[in-house]
C-alpha cells in the first residue's frame, strides 16, 4: 500500500479493506474509552469514526479494542520454541510484538545464532525485534560457545529489526569501565540500551545509569525499583515462569509514574504460556489488583513502543500498524480476536493461520562432551561447604555454609537435609572443564535432573542424589544431542530433545508442553517440591544473579564477583 492509497481511503474516496464497526476503542493516547469505527487498509489503521465504506465489515457490538500487546524483554529460547512456533504461542494471547534478546543461542553459536533467530522470524505473523546481545559470555567466570566483542556486533547495527544493545548484565564492567564493555556502549550509544543490574544501588548505580543505559527488569522490591526509576531508568516489571515480580511491584505504579513502566516476561516456559498467557496475563493481573485499566494496557502497549522508538506500534490511531486485540470484559481481558497488520491471525484462543513449512537450516553441532572423561567425585577438603540456596520461585539464591556429608573421604549428596550435588560440564569446546558444588531447595530423594539449558553459557548442568544417576542423566542428554532429562537409578524417566543449539525444538507447542509436563511430573515423583525444577535449575549456573552460583569454572560468589572455594 502506497501513501497515496492510504490517504485516498482516509479521505473516504475509496473503500477500505476492513471496518470494525461499533468498537469500544481503548485510546491509550488520549486516555479515553469511546464507541467508534476502526478503519483498516492493508496493514494500517487509516481512520477512526463513522461514514467509511469497506470491502469487509465486522460488527463488534460494543466489544473493546486495544492495541496489540508488546513484550518489552523476552528470551524466546526459554519457551523451548523457535520464533515461528513461539509466534503461535503468544499471538492468541494478543501479543503482536516482542523485543527479544537472543543471548541464549548467541552464547552457544555466536553471531550465527542471532542470525538464525532473525532468519526464522522472516514471514512470521509476529513482529519480532532484536536487541544485540551485549554479554557473550556474561562474565569471565564461565565458558560459552562464543565471544562477541563490539566488532562482532557491528554488522547488526544497520539491520532493520535490531533496535539496540540488549541487557547489559556485566554491571561491574560498566561501573569500573571495562574496555570491552565501554566499546559496546559507545558503539550503540545512539540506539536503545537495556539494563540488568540486580540489587545495584548508590554510587555504583549512578555510574551504571550514567553510561546511557535506559531500562531495568531485575527489580524485586518497590524500594529498588523506585531508586532506579528516580535515576531515569524505565522499569520493565517482569513476570516470568520462575521470576514472579509483578505483584510485589504493583504498589510502585501510580498515575504520575506509570508512563515510565513497561511489562515483560523475560523467560516463560510452554506451560506458563499456554495456561496463563503472556503480557495479557500481566495486564489482567494488574487490573484485578486495582490498577486503572487504561494504565495497565498502556504498560503493555504504548509505553513499550515509545521506549523502543517503535512509533508505528502500541496505539490505535491513523497511520499506525493495525495490531489490534478484541475482547469483551475490561476487568478480565481475554483476547477473542487478534489482528496483526490488519490480518486476523487468532480467534477465541487459537491461531487461524496454517502453520507454514520451515525452510531447512543447518547449524553446527553444539554438544561436545566425552562422558567417559567425566569424574563427578568431590574429595573432602574440609568439613564445611558452601551451598547454593535455591529459593524455588526466584532466580536469586542464598549463600549458605553447611556441614558436609563425607563418605569414604568423598563429599556426597545429603538428601535428608536437601543438599544435593550439582555439576556443570563445559559442552562447547570439549575442554573437559567441570564445576562441582552442592545445592539445596530441589528436594530430590533419588535420581537426577540434567539439561543443556543453563543460563547464560548453556553448559550441561546436572543435579542429583548419586553419581550413578548423574552420569546416566548426562549420557542421556548427550545421546539426544541436547535437551532435558529426568532419570532414576534404573533409567530415563522422561526427556525432551532440544536439537536446536541444545535450547529449542521445532515441534508444535502442544507436544512440547506434554513432554515438558512429563519431565516436571517425573522430577516431582523423584521428590522435588519445586513448581518447575527445570526452569529453576537453568538459573542456578547464572553468575550475574546473586548470591552464589556454579559454572564450569567453579563456585561464583556473585556479590564479591569472584570464584570461591567449595570448602570453607
Amino acid at each position: 500500500m502506497t501513501l497515496v492509497d492510504r490517504l485516498s481511503v482516509a479521505r473516504g474516496d475509496r473503500p477500505a479493506h476492513l471496518a470494525l464497526r461499533n468498537a469500544q476503542l481503548i485510546n491509550v493516547w488520549s486516555g479515553e474509552i469511546y464507541l467508534t469505527d476502526i478503519i483498516v487498509h492493508a496493514d494500517r489503521v487509516v481512520a477512526l469514526g463513522p461514514g467509511y465504506a469497506a470491502e469487509r465489515e465486522i460488527d463488534l457490538k460494543g466489544r473493546y479494542v486495544c492495541p496489540g500487546f508488546i513484550d518489552a524483554h523476552v528470551h524466546i529460547e526459554s519457551s523451548l520454541l523457535t520464533p515461528p512456533e513461539f509466534a503461535r504461542a503468544v499471538l492468541p494471547h494478543g501479543v503482536t510484538t516482542v523485543v527479544t534478546d537472543p543471548h541464549e543461542i548467541a552464547n552457544v553459536l555466536g553471531i550465527d545464532g542471532i542470525r538464525f533467530m532473525l532468519d526464522r522470524a522472516v514471514g512470521s505473523p509476529l513482529n519480532m525485534y532484536v536487541m544485540a546481545s551485549s554479554c557473550v559470555p556474561a562474565t569471565h567466570m564461565e565458558t560459552s560457545g562464543a565471544n562477541l566483542e563490539a566488532d562482532d556486533l557491528a554488522p547488526l547495527l544497520d539491520h532493520p529489526a535490531v533496535l539496540g544493545l540488549a541487557e547489559v548484565m556485566n554491571y561491574p564492567g560498566v561501573v569500573y569501565g571495562d574496555e570491552g564493555m565501554i566499546d559496546k556502549l559507545e558503539q550503540f550509544k545512539s540506539k536503545v540500551m537495556d539494563g540488568h543490574c540486580p540489587a545495584l544501588t548508590g554510587k555504583p548505580l549512578n555510574a551504571y545509569v550514567s553510561a546511557g543505559i535506559g531500562s531495568e527488569h531485575e527489580c524485586t522490591t518497590v524500594a529498588e525499583a523506585l531508586e532506579k526509576l528516580r535515576l531515569g531508568l524505565t522499569i520493565f516489571v517482569r513476570e516470568g515462569t520462575t521470576t514472579r515480580n509483578l505483584r510485589p511491584l504493583l504498589p510502585l505504579i501510580n498515575t504520575q509514574n506509570h508512563t515510565r513502566i513497561c511489562f515483560c516476561t523475560d523467560d516463560r516456559q510452554p506451560n506458563s504460556l499456554m495456561d496463563e498467557g503472556s503480557i495479557d496475563y500481566m495486564v489482567r493481573t494488574a487490573i484485578a489488583a486495582g490498577v486503572d485499566p487504561i494504565m495497565a494496557i498502556r504498560m503493555g502497549t504504548l509505553n513499550t513502543a515509545q521506549y523502543f522508538r517503535l512509533h508505528d506500534h502500541g496505539v490505535i490511531t491513523p497511520g499506525k500498524r493495525a495490531d489490534l486485540v478484541v475482547f469483551s470484559d475490561l476487568r478480565d481481558l481475554r483476547p477473542e480476536m487478534v489482528f496483526q497488520g490488519g490480518t486476523l491471525v487468532a480467534q477465541d484462543g487459537a491461531m487461524v493461520l496454517e502453520r507454514p513449512p520451515l525452510r531447512p537450516v543447518t547449524l553446527r553441532p553444539s554438544l561436545n562432551v566425552d562422558a567417559a572423561r567425566l569424574d563427578f567425585s568431590i574429595s573432602a577438603q574440609g568439613s564445611r561447604i558452601r551451598v547454593i540456596g535455591g529459593l524455588g520461585d526466584q532466580v536469586v539464591t542464598a549463600h549458605q555454609v553447611n556441614d558436609a556429608r563425607v563418605l569414604d573421604g568423598q563429599a556426597v549428596s545429603d538428601p535428608g537435609r536437601d543438599i544435593l550435588k550439582m555439576v556443570v560440564i563445559e559442552r562447547h569446546h570439549a575442554s573437559g572443564k567441570i564445576g562441582k558444588g552442592f545445592i539445596s531447595g530441589f528436594g530430590l530423594k533419588r535420581g537426577a535432573l540434567a539439561g543443556t539449558v543453563a543460563h547464560d553459557h548453556h553448559n550441561l548442568v546436572v543435579i542429583g542424589v548419586d553419581d550413578v544417576s548423574m552420569r546416566r542423566a548426562v549420557e542421556a542428554v548427550i545421546a539426544m544431542g541436547g535437551g532435558l532429562v529426568a532419570v532414576d537409578e534404573q533409567g530415563v524417566l522422561a526427556q525432551l530433545p532440544l536439537p536446536v543449539a541444545g535450547l529449542m525444538t521445532e515441534i508444535p507447542l502442544d507436544q512440547v508442553r506434554r513432554e515438558y509436563d512429563a519431565l516436571v511430573a517425573q522430577a516431582q515423583a523423584l521428590g522435588s517440591t519445586m513448581p518447575d525444577p527445570f526452569m529453576a535449575m537453568s538459573f542456578m549456573a547464572l553468575e550475574v544473579i546473586p548470591s552464589l552460583k556454579l559454572t564450569d569454572v567453579g563456585l561464583v560468589d556473585v556479590e564479591a564477583f569472584k570464584v570461591v572455594d567449595l570448602f570453607v
